[in-house]
């Protein structure tokens, strides 16, 4: 796809890499992903504005079989072979203890004191923020030349049960990411989009 770009814009085979020629990858290439390339995705996703710079993703990145085998029981029989093809899964998570780093992070207001004994508005926040920031991952993997494969099918509560119950408590996965260099050969043709004017209005 080819668009007629303003003055500023990235290239259109940029854009291609970012977005009208990336796909979800299911198969990959044997070939691993190093951990400075990891390191440089998550330099640039850090960037993904959120309310009051509150930043709640957290990532782990599974790279050994232990431990994807020990994610094999919370995942559906479907995702298991993407998940062991994978050089790379990322549990990306959020925290909903995420206010006590705002002191820091939002320096310029009391921002910490607008979450504390709210559980349900921490929870809003956390779940929306770290899903906006889940999309920049996922650009960000793809501006480094990774591919990759976000999956649901995944019961949350076992997930953070086998990964957050002991260290991390206050997180919960939010969704799962494949990382690699995807196998184009075994790609189905692209699903269709809806238009413009099924999903835009201007007012």
């Amino acid at each position: 796809m080819s668009l007629i770009l303003p003055q500023g814009a990235l290239p259109n085979d940029a854009l291609g890499q970012l977005f009208s020629e990336a796909r979800t990858y299911a198969y990959w290439q044997d070939k691993p992903v190093e951990d400075e390339t990891l390191r440089n995705l998550y330099e640039l996703m850090k960037f993904a504005p959120t309310s009051v710079n509150c930043s709640p993703l957290r990532i782990k990145f599974l790279r050994t079989d232990d431990a994807k085998a020990k994610l094999d029981p919370a995942l559906s029989e479907g995702n298991r072979h993407k998940v062991h093809a994978a050089p790379v899964t990322a549990i990306l998570a959020y925290d909903r203890g995420f206010h006590r780093h705002l002191p820091e992070l939002f320096p310029h207001a009391d921002a910490k004191s607008w979450f504390v004994g709210d559980e349900p508005y921490r929870e809003e926040t956390a779940f929306r923020n770290s899903s906006l920031q889940g999309g920049y991952f996922i650009l960000a993997a793809r501006a480094l030349g990774l591919d990759a494969g976000p999956l649901s099918g995944f019961d949350n509560d076992m997930v953070d049960g086998l990964f957050f119950a002991e260290g991390d408590p206050d997180y919960r996965s939010n969704f799962l990411c494949n990382l690699g260099y995807g196998d184009s050969s075994k790609l189905y043709p692209r699903s269709p989009r809806l238009a413009f004017d099924q999903v835009c209005e201007f007012l």
